[in-house]
Formats: structure tokens, C-alpha cells, sequence
């Protein structure tokens, strides 16, 4: 199914404070319809206060948001009844079994009778809990209770399901198959929006917008964002990586080193025509180093607009 452009979700300026800690700050987001759209970005960053907010959970302290045509917070209950929430931490009954879990959410969201049964039989067979429909939820495996919290997320065939990190304790095989069912979702046309730290995550969304002590500080597609990176990225090999890595840190114009095996990746805010005081320095502590230009990938993006955003934060305070 093709991305509908009409918007799911559509926020001027949300805001929230708790005290004098400013959450989130004054955040705008256009998220289409049946579109995956990802949030990354560190722990503290605002992604699960916006969450909250978007389900209606949180009041904002400013700004304004509509979800599905509904205005928050004065249409909360007509957008919690349209939408799916799904959190990082298990949030169903350890001491029910499957089928009672099932059962339980059906009937929280108004699913009764014949449409019941037809939906958790779908459940059953979509996200392979029938052989464990009489096994209690607080012993299945961190993949199988990951696979009994989407059903229960979507049971009720919610327009817009909202997941906050939802892979976080599960192996990545777990972790590559819930993706598939969040594609299956997507493509029948339910619209996602998916927070995460996971880069590889990051890259399987329509859209991505990077999060960073509560401000937006990138947005796009994961490959708009890595082409337009406003730096350039270069993989050294030498014979003594760690002492080059300690010598390039703090070098001016480097953003980030980071050791891949043997080699260096290193992120610099120039163009690669502009790069020669970088190479060099490389020169300067190993003359046989070889350098080479490398493709950005979305963690040199993420490390560039955070760190961007860092700069700009210091100078407004100085």
C-alpha cells in the first residue's frame, strides 16, 4: 500500500514541563497515514513523554496536537479508542494465561461475541500464540510475550498503533521478525509511529525524525538524512588505532572517532574537498595511515545533528 499523504498526526509547538525540566520542546511533527515513522534518539531525549502525549495519556503543557482528526486533549476518548499503545515494559498479566489475556483486552475495547473470537483466533495464527493460548504470560520468553503484547495492541484493528521501543529485551532474530509483522501492519494500513535506539531499526522507517533533549534536531527519510549530512565520513587503517584515535579527538572539525575492528570511521563537519588539515594530522601520527571516504550512515547523521544541536544550545547560553 502506498503512503497516504493525509496526516495521522499533526503537532505545533508541544510542550512539556515537569517543573523547570522542559521535556519536550516545542515540537512540530507531520506523520502520514500507513507511514512507518521512527523516533530515535537518546535516553532523556523526550521520546516517551511525546508518546504519552499523542495518546492522550499526558496533557501537553503548550502547543497544540490532533490525532486522527481529534484535537488533544479535548477528544481523548475518541482517539484512545482509535489508536494501539504498545510500551517498553510488558504491560499485560503475568498470571493469565494467553487466551485470557486475549479475552481480557477484548472486552476492555468493546470486542465481544462472534468478532471476538474471530479476532483472537486471527491473533492466534498471525503472531503464532496458538500452541500457547493455556501458557501463563509471565512464562513465555521475551520474544513470545513481545509477540502476545503486539496482538493484544492491535486486537481491536486500531488506526494508529504507537510502540515505545518495543525491542528492547528481545534477540535480534525477536527483533527482525516483529519488524516483518510492524511491514504486515503498515502495508494493510495501519499507521505506526515506533521509538527506538537501535540505528539498524532506525533505517527500516518511512520516516525518521532524531530526537535530542526534546527538540527535533533532524527529520526525513533515513535516506534524505544520510544524503544531505552536512560532513562527510573517512575510514582509516593504520597500525596503531587507539593512539590515532586519541589523537584526532578534540581535533577541530571531528565529531566523532569510533574504532570498527582494526579501522577508525571518523565523522568530520566538511566536505571531503575541504578535508586536508585533517589527513594531515592523520599523516602527522602514522605517514602510511590510508584514508578513504566512506558512505554516512544514519549514526554519523545522529551524531551530527546532536552534536549540532549541542553547539547551537552552548552558544545561545553563552
Amino acid at each position: 500500500m502506498a503512503i497516504d499523504d493525509t496526516p495521522a498526526i499533526v503537532a505545533h509547538g508541544l510542550t512539556k514541563q515537569f517543573g523547570k525540566l522542559v521535556a519536550v520542546d516545542h515540537l512540530d511533527l507531520r506523520v502520514r497515514r500507513t507511514e512507518i515513522y521512527g523516533f530515535l534518539g537518546p535516553n532523556g531525549s523526550g521520546k516517551s513523554t511525546t508518546i504519552r502525549m499523542l495518546c492522550g495519556l499526558l496533557d501537553a503543557t503548550s502547543g497544540d496536537v490532533e490525532v486522527l482528526g481529534h484535537k488533544l486533549p479535548q477528544e481523548a476518548a475518541a482517539v484512545k479508542r482509535s489508536i494501539g499503545y504498545m510500551t517498553q515494559k510488558f504491560s499485560l498479566y503475568d498470571d493469565l494465561s494467553v487466551s485470557e489475556n486475549l479475552d481480557f483486552l477484548a472486552a476492555v475495547h468493546g470486542v465481544t461475541g462472534a468478532k471476538a473470537r474471530q479476532r483472537i483466533d486471527e491473533m492466534y495464527q498471525r503472531y503464532h500464540l496458538g500452541d500457547l493460548k493455556n501458557q501463563l504470560a509471565g512464562t513465555m520468553s521475551g520474544g513470545q510475550r513481545q509477540r502476545l503484547a503486539l496482538a493484544g495492541a492491535v486486537l481491536h484493528e486500531p488506526e494508529l498503533l504507537l510502540l515505545d521501543e518495543p525491542t528492547s529485551a528481545v534477540d535480534p532474530q525477536s527483533r527482525r521478525d516483529f519488524w516483518d509483522a510492524l511491514f504486515d501492519l503498515s502495508e494493510a494500513g495501519t499507521t505506526l509511529l515506533v521509538s527506538t535506539h537501535y540505528m539498524d531499526e532506525a533505517e527500516r522507517c518511512h520516516t525518521l525524525a532524531i530526537l535530542d533533549h526534546g527538540r527535533l534536531v533532524a527529520n526525513g527519510s533515513p535516506h534524505e538524512l544520510m544524503k544531505n549530512l552536512p560532513g562527510s565520513t573517512v575510514r582509516i587503517t593504520c597500525g596503531e588505532p587507539r593512539r590515532m584515535q586519541q589523537a584526532l579527538v578534540g581535533e577541530p572539525h571531528v565529531l566523532g572517532v569510533a574504532q570498527i575492528g582494526s579501522d577508525l570511521r571518523v565523522l568530520t563537519d566538511v566536505r571531503d574537498d575541504k578535508g586536508d588539515a585533517l589527513l594531515e594530522r592523520v599523516r602527522a601520527v602514522d605517514p602510511r595511515a590510508h584514508v578513504e571516504p566512506v558512505a554516512p550512515n544514519l549514526e554519523d547523521v545522529f551524531v551530527a545533528s546532536t552534536r549540532k544541536h549541542a553547539q547551537e544550545t552552548e552558544k545561545a547560553a553563552a
